[in-house]
């Protein structure tokens, strides 16, 4: 990406934030470093990140106990490039001009660690794919 080119911003949503779009936005920052705004919300944010979630991304090496999940709003979706929903049917306001994915993935809630590895692996893929169609080398 050229110096003079603005940097992208990505939103993750997913209904309660607390797991998939948290792993999401952790592998984007962590892969992206400064080359990408990442943000990540929900609609009905849950009181605390998940801690299978917690515990997966910290045998990858991210540490992600300092997020907390946030309430989605207009402007952040305004303000976003690509916006990435997590396959939780979670309805996101429309903008023209702005990139929506869907990733369906399983959902991380109530389940062990055991059970959130494949889909902390899942998500670092695809995570590592959006950063080829953006153009940006992953750091690590």
């Amino acid at each position: 990406m050229s110096p003079a080119a603005p940097r992208p911003s990505v939103l993750f949503v997913c209904v309660h934030n607390a797991g998939r779009s948290q792993m999401a936005a952790a592998f984007l920052t962590h892969l992206a470093g400064a080359e990408v705004e990442v943000r990540s919300a929900g609609s009905a944010p849950a009181d605390s990140v998940n801690p299978a979630a917690v515990a997966v991304m910290a045998e990858a090496g991210i540490d992600i106990t300092a997020e907390t999940p946030k309430i989605l709003t207009t402007e952040a979706v305004q303000t976003s490039d690509v916006v990435i929903t997590m396959g939780c049917g979670d309805t996101c306001p429309v903008f023209p001009g702005k990139r929506y994915l869907d990733w369906q993935l399983d959902d991380p809630a109530g389940q062990g660690v055991d059970a959130v590895r494949p889909i902390r692996d899942e998500i670092e893929q695809r995570v590592r794919g959006l950063l080829a169609e953006l153009g940006i080398t992953a750091t690590a």
